[in-house]
């Protein structure tokens, strides 16, 4: 069986282990440091020795869309020429780096965001159908605030067209691949999720046709788009399970509708497939773990907290359900694996396998070293222990194990969460735990993460 230290192939992409940085906020926007931040952020971790990165979820359209604030988007070719810089530097140490592109749809910023829809007072948001009327009943709650577009087909098509222009920007810069945002409530996920789209055209879901039909052939759509402008660059998409939806929620996908549709995008050309078990609504299921008090009570937070969510009422709302939602959540290690394993034993392409993921010895039980010897995935990955440790390769992979005397190394990472609530104020994501703070600088102190080569230290120490 394959170990993390082993390369792999990716839509014809050779990947020199089986590493991957999953797809973070990066909050670099697209100002005149976005670049510098992008590198700052990815740079290191290529420089450990993660063998695949992820940019983080880019924006294809030039207005709205962003589902957080200072996300960056893809619309512009100009600024994406820009991000050569960051390919070049990934490139230079042996790294491969894909972006992922997205929309938010009916998640985007305004929805939720209070100060922003005060700013943009006439926002509008595409949408895949109709609100649902659970949300229509947040909506008259003042909880939320939606102004939905209901895309016409041709509109749709349009959307797909953006993706792949951004997808071409993307080529002529340096990237090796295209992974799509397909969970996590942004418009991928709408479009296949039966609770979002009702549709009654080509891109809905008839009545004799399997869930998510309709959002299969907005992916056909978006595949042919990035083949015109980004030729066989690797394609790769998240696939949801909508498991940890409310019971409320009747009209969802499956654990088996998720494993059909990964077969199906498969079958339409995509090169790779992420899946993921998450809600039918942005909450703890996509960062399960502690509730992050931290960060809900640092003061130098409280005004953004309040200007996002409308009022400091409000705010404190938002974090008793944020409380309630950590424990129907708690850290759960590698909490998609089950589903990937039973997607692998159904596709012929790579199955790629995040959420909660932490050590070393159960990366290597995912790629088939487990006691059962079934492989759950051909590459795993980490987001948020990036946040604490951006060099964490240096660790996790064989050269920081031998090192350390053969010892299989955990993320420092605590799933505390205390790094993701504050992105809500546009602040960037870094750890925020003392105890983990004063780890990593220990580690650094004693070089741990001066990645070695060919037995000595970079720099040649």
């Amino acid at each position: 069986m394959p170990t993390l230290d082993d390369p792999v192939t990716v839509g014809g992409v050779s990947v020199p282990n089986r590493l991957y940085r999953a797809p973070l906020l990066e909050c670099a926007g697209n100002g005149p440091d976005a670049v510098d931040t992008l590198l700052d952020e990815l740079e290191p971790t290529a420089a450990s020795g993660v063998g695949l990165i992820f940019q983080g979820a880019s924006i294809v359209t030039a207005e709205s869309g962003c589902a957080a604030p200072n996300m960056t988007r893809f619309h512009d070719p100009a600024f994406v020429e820009r991000c050569s810089r960051l390919t070049d530097a990934v490139h230079d140490r042996g790294g491969r780096i894909f972006v992922q592109l997205g929309h938010g749809g009916l998640r985007s910023l305004a929805v939720w965001h209070a100060d922003h829809r005060a700013r943009n007072p006439d926002h509008e948001e595409l949408a895949v159908s109709r609100p649902p009327a659970q949300l229509r009943a947040l909506d008259a709650l003042g909880l939320v605030d939606f102004q939905p577009r209901v895309m016409t087909t041709a509109e749709v098509y349009e959307l797909a067209e953006q993706f792949g222009r951004a997808a071409g920007y993307a080529a002529d810069a340096g990237y090796d691949g295209i992974h799509l945002s397909g969970a996590n409530m942004g418009i991928v996920q709408q479009f296949l999720s039966p609770f979002y789209n009702r549709r009654d055209d080509e891109f809905g879901t008839g009545a004799d046709e399997p869930p998510g039909s309709g959002g299969v052939r907005f992916l056909e759509a978006v595949r042919d788009a990035v083949r015109e402008r980004a030729g066989d660059l690797p394609l790769v998409t998240k696939v949801p399970a909508e498991t940890a939806a409310p019971r409320f929620v009747r009209r969802r996908l499956s654990r088996e509708d998720a494993i059909d549709l990964c077969e199906r995008v498969v079958d339409i050309g995509y090169d790779a497939v992420v899946p993921v078990e998450v809600s039918t609504f942005w909450d703890m299921s996509v960062v399960r773990g502690a509730y992050p008090d931290r960060a809900w009570e640092h003061a130098d937070l409280q005004s953004g907290y309040a200007a996002a969510f409308g009022s400091p009422l409000k705010a404190k709302a938002v974090a008793a359900l944020n409380r309630l939602q950590s424990r129907r959540f708690p850290e759960e290690p590698g909490w998609n694996a089950d589903l990937c394993r039973r997607v692998r034993r159904r596709v012929d392409v790579p199955v790629l396998c995040e959420g909660g993921i932490r050590e070393r010895e159960t990366c290597e039980a995912l790629l088939g070293g487990g006691p059962d010897g079934e492989p759950a995935c051909d590459l795993v990955g980490m987001g948020r222990p990036f946040y604490a440790e951006p060099r964490l390769g240096a660790r996790l992979l064989r050269s920081g194990t031998d090192r350390d005397g053969g010892a299989a190394p955990r993320a420092l990472c605590e799933s505390c969460n205390n790094c993701t609530v504050p992105q809500v104020t546009g602040a960037p994501g870094f750890c925020r735990t003392p105890s983990v703070v004063r780890e990593r600088a220990r580690l650094e102190g004693e070089g741990v993460y001066e990645r070695q080569e060919n037995g000595a230290h970079e720099g040649g120490e």
